[in-house]
């Protein structure tokens, strides 16, 4: 075994790796929500930007590359989470959340459960928007990404579990955004306080950006 390779495969390696990927998704997450939102100034524009991404000639390259982060994300944090849980075969008779040192949280307690649902989610959420029912625009050659969308969110049971499934990566963010810098040696006593407030709001804006249009859809019909 490699040099590299024996450090990957090592504990701190394997936190590094979580890390790392954690955050190209984390960066992924925030073109996504950008490119979402469009969604609010009309169908045409929406449609305009998912026909822009669908027609770029690299998409077949970054959909494997993203799909690689994303299972190596969930392939590491398994092996961290297993890890963890035999070096510690006794359960903690007390848990103490998050106060002076401590920073056990809901959010740090539950990452491989959120971790696992939003994978599922992933998952689901490809083969309905990038693999599903293909409508094309009238008077065009493209995709009706905006009529998929609209009903799909047409049934409040989709838009309750958009929005619970939502709620789960912000809390994922919350916990994972702070714990990355300090995987990759990034904290200091400084500034980690402030690291961890960021992390919070950046994580309910998330959640939130993307969790409103689910909402947006489902009382206005798309209309605004």
């Amino acid at each position: 075994m490699s040099p590299l390779r024996q450090f990957l495969s090592s504990s701190i390696g394997t936190k590094i790796l979580i890390a790392l990927t954690g955050l190209a998704f984390f960066g992924y997450l925030l073109i996504h929500l950008a490119g979402n939102l469009l969604i609010f100034v009309g169908g045409e524009a929406f449609n305009a930007y998912a026909h822009k991404m669908t027609g770029n000639a690299l998409l077949p390259i970054i959909e494997i590359g993203l799909a690689a982060i994303i299972l190596l994300h969930v392939y590491k944090a398994v092996v961290n989470f297993f890890g963890n849980s035999k070096a510690r075969p006794a359960r903690y008779r007390e848990k103490h959340w998050a106060h002076h040192t401590s920073r056990k949280t809901l959010s740090s307690t539950t990452m491989i459960v959120t971790g696992s649902i939003i994978f599922v989610f992933t998952v689901l959420h490809v083969l309905q928007f990038r693999l599903g029912v293909y409508y094309e625009e009238p008077g065009t050659q493209y995709r009706d990404l905006y009529r998929v969308v609209r009903e799909l969110f047409a049934n409040p049971i989709w838009v309750a579990f958009y929005v619970v499934v939502m709620g789960l990566v912000g809390m994922h963010l919350r916990h994972g955004l702070a714990s990355a810098f300090q995987s990759l040696g990034l904290e200091h006593p400084r500034y980690s306080k402030l690291v961890r407030i960021i992390g919070f709001w950046v994580a309910i804006v998330i959640a939130g950006g993307f969790a409103v249009i689910p909402i947006w859809i489902y009382l206005t019909g798309g209309r605004s």
